[in-house]
Protein backbone atom coordinates (compact mmCIF):
# COMPACT_ATOMS: atom_id res chain seq x y z
CA UNK A 1 0.00 0.00 0.00
CA UNK A 2 1.36 3.42 -0.96
CA UNK A 3 2.17 5.86 1.80
CA UNK A 4 0.38 9.19 1.79
CA UNK A 5 1.83 12.65 2.21
CA UNK A 6 2.16 14.18 5.68
CA UNK A 7 0.59 17.61 6.06
CA UNK A 8 2.55 20.40 7.78
CA UNK A 9 1.08 23.76 8.75
CA UNK A 10 3.25 26.84 8.98
CA UNK A 11 2.36 30.25 10.41
CA UNK A 12 5.04 32.58 9.10
CA UNK A 13 5.78 36.22 9.90
CA UNK A 14 7.76 37.28 6.83
CA UNK A 15 9.84 40.46 6.77
CA UNK A 16 11.89 40.58 3.58
CA UNK A 17 13.57 43.96 3.86
CA UNK A 18 15.60 43.34 0.69
CA UNK A 19 12.39 43.24 -1.40
CA UNK A 20 10.03 45.27 0.80
CA UNK A 21 7.71 42.30 1.47
CA UNK A 22 5.99 42.13 4.86
CA UNK A 23 3.34 39.43 5.19
CA UNK A 24 1.80 36.96 7.59
CA UNK A 25 1.47 33.65 5.78
CA UNK A 26 -0.53 30.55 6.61
CA UNK A 27 1.05 27.78 4.58
CA UNK A 28 -0.02 24.14 4.30
CA UNK A 29 2.67 21.88 2.91
CA UNK A 30 2.18 18.26 1.92
CA UNK A 31 5.44 16.35 2.42
CA UNK A 32 5.64 13.37 0.09
CA UNK A 33 7.04 10.18 1.73
CA UNK A 34 10.09 10.27 -0.58
CA UNK A 35 10.79 13.94 0.25
CA UNK A 36 13.39 14.66 2.93
CA UNK A 37 12.62 17.10 5.73
CA UNK A 38 15.50 19.27 4.46
CA UNK A 39 13.99 19.43 0.97
CA UNK A 40 10.66 20.51 2.48
CA UNK A 41 12.42 23.22 4.53
CA UNK A 42 14.11 24.58 1.40
CA UNK A 43 10.71 24.57 -0.41
CA UNK A 44 9.24 26.66 2.43
CA UNK A 45 12.23 29.03 2.45
CA UNK A 46 12.04 29.42 -1.34
CA UNK A 47 8.30 30.14 -1.05
CA UNK A 48 9.02 32.93 1.43
CA UNK A 49 11.96 34.37 -0.51
CA UNK A 50 9.97 34.34 -3.76
CA UNK A 51 6.64 35.34 -2.20
CA UNK A 52 4.42 37.46 -4.42
CA UNK A 53 0.82 37.39 -5.51
CA UNK A 54 0.11 34.25 -7.53
CA UNK A 55 2.76 31.98 -5.97
CA UNK A 56 1.75 28.35 -5.37
CA UNK A 57 3.40 25.18 -4.20
CA UNK A 58 3.03 22.29 -6.57
CA UNK A 59 2.94 18.64 -5.55
CA UNK A 60 6.69 18.78 -4.98
CA UNK A 61 8.63 15.64 -5.82
CA UNK A 62 5.39 13.83 -6.68
CA UNK A 63 4.33 16.32 -9.36
CA UNK A 64 6.69 15.04 -12.06
CA UNK A 65 6.92 17.79 -14.67
CA UNK A 66 6.21 20.81 -12.45
CA UNK A 67 8.78 22.69 -10.38
CA UNK A 68 8.50 23.00 -6.60
CA UNK A 69 6.90 26.46 -6.93
CA UNK A 70 5.12 28.37 -9.66
CA UNK A 71 4.05 32.00 -9.91
CA UNK A 72 1.13 32.78 -12.22
CA UNK A 73 -0.26 36.15 -13.20
CA UNK A 74 -3.99 36.96 -13.19
CA UNK A 75 -4.40 35.45 -16.67
CA UNK A 76 -2.90 32.13 -15.53
CA UNK A 77 0.37 32.62 -17.41
CA UNK A 78 3.43 31.24 -15.60
CA UNK A 79 5.72 34.14 -14.71
CA UNK A 80 8.21 32.31 -12.45
CA UNK A 81 9.45 28.70 -12.30
CA UNK A 82 11.24 27.90 -9.03
CA UNK A 83 13.11 24.62 -8.61
CA UNK A 84 14.41 23.10 -5.36
CA UNK A 85 17.27 20.65 -4.90
CA UNK A 86 19.29 19.35 -7.85
CA UNK A 87 17.22 19.88 -11.02
CA UNK A 88 18.62 18.66 -14.31
CA UNK A 89 19.35 20.85 -17.31
CA UNK A 90 16.27 19.71 -19.24
CA UNK A 91 13.94 20.91 -16.41
CA UNK A 92 15.66 24.29 -16.25
CA UNK A 93 15.58 24.61 -20.04
CA UNK A 94 11.84 23.81 -20.11
CA UNK A 95 11.17 26.21 -17.23
CA UNK A 96 13.16 29.00 -18.83
CA UNK A 97 11.25 28.61 -22.10
CA UNK A 98 7.92 28.44 -20.23
CA UNK A 99 8.31 31.26 -17.68
CA UNK A 100 9.71 34.75 -17.63
CA UNK A 101 11.97 33.94 -14.70
CA UNK A 102 13.63 30.81 -13.25
CA UNK A 103 15.42 30.31 -9.92
CA UNK A 104 16.92 27.34 -8.09
CA UNK A 105 17.18 26.94 -4.31
CA UNK A 106 19.35 24.17 -2.92
CA UNK A 107 20.82 22.85 0.30
CA UNK A 108 22.98 20.44 -1.67
CA UNK A 109 26.53 21.08 -2.89
CA UNK A 110 26.18 24.03 -5.28
CA UNK A 111 29.50 23.19 -6.94
CA UNK A 112 28.18 19.73 -7.77
CA UNK A 113 24.99 21.23 -9.22
CA UNK A 114 26.96 23.77 -11.28
CA UNK A 115 29.23 20.98 -12.60
CA UNK A 116 26.18 18.83 -13.43
CA UNK A 117 24.63 21.71 -15.40
CA UNK A 118 27.85 22.85 -17.13
CA UNK A 119 27.61 22.42 -20.88
CA UNK A 120 23.88 21.64 -20.79
CA UNK A 121 21.64 23.42 -23.27
CA UNK A 122 19.60 25.71 -21.00
CA UNK A 123 17.61 28.64 -22.38
CA UNK A 124 18.83 31.93 -20.82
CA UNK A 125 21.15 29.95 -18.48
CA UNK A 126 23.12 33.02 -17.38
CA UNK A 127 19.91 34.60 -16.01
CA UNK A 128 19.13 31.70 -13.64
CA UNK A 129 20.24 32.32 -10.05
CA UNK A 130 21.19 29.28 -8.00
CA UNK A 131 20.73 30.17 -4.34
CA UNK A 132 22.44 27.83 -1.92
CA UNK A 133 21.87 27.34 1.80
CA UNK A 134 24.23 25.71 4.29
CA UNK A 135 23.26 22.04 4.49
CA UNK A 136 24.00 21.71 8.22
CA UNK A 137 21.86 24.70 9.17
CA UNK A 138 19.00 23.45 6.98
CA UNK A 139 19.23 20.08 8.79
CA UNK A 140 19.02 21.87 12.18
CA UNK A 141 15.96 23.82 11.01
CA UNK A 142 14.36 20.56 9.80
CA UNK A 143 14.84 19.06 13.27
CA UNK A 144 13.14 22.08 14.88
CA UNK A 145 10.01 21.83 12.68
CA UNK A 146 6.85 20.17 13.94
CA UNK A 147 3.68 19.39 12.00
CA UNK A 148 2.36 22.75 13.23
CA UNK A 149 5.09 25.36 13.35
CA UNK A 150 5.08 29.10 13.91
CA UNK A 151 8.15 30.92 12.74
CA UNK A 152 9.49 34.37 12.08
CA UNK A 153 11.62 34.91 8.99
CA UNK A 154 13.55 38.10 8.27
CA UNK A 155 15.72 38.78 5.24
CA UNK A 156 18.19 41.61 5.10
CA UNK A 157 21.33 42.13 3.01
CA UNK A 158 21.21 38.60 1.64
CA UNK A 159 21.00 36.92 5.05
CA UNK A 160 18.04 35.02 6.37
CA UNK A 161 17.21 35.10 10.08
CA UNK A 162 14.76 32.44 11.24
CA UNK A 163 13.20 32.02 14.68
CA UNK A 164 11.27 28.92 15.73
CA UNK A 165 10.22 29.07 19.38
CA UNK A 166 13.33 29.91 21.38
CA UNK A 167 15.74 28.83 18.62
CA UNK A 168 17.26 31.29 16.13
CA UNK A 169 19.07 30.41 12.93
CA UNK A 170 21.17 32.60 10.64
CA UNK A 171 21.41 31.44 7.07
CA UNK A 172 23.41 33.31 4.43
CA UNK A 173 21.92 33.09 0.93
CA UNK A 174 24.85 32.34 -1.39
CA UNK A 175 24.03 33.04 -5.04
CA UNK A 176 25.73 31.33 -7.97
CA UNK A 177 25.21 31.71 -11.72
CA UNK A 178 25.61 29.30 -14.59
CA UNK A 179 28.39 30.22 -17.00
Amino acid sequence: MAETATLYQFSIDLSDMDRGVYETLELRVARHPSESAEYMVVRVLAYCLEYEEGITMTGGVSSGHEPALLVRDLTGKVTAWIEVGMPDGARLHRGSKHAGRVAVYTHRDARQLLAQLAGEKIHRAAEIPIRAFDRGTVAEIAEAIDRRTSLSLSVTHGELYLSIGDRTFTLPIVEHRLA
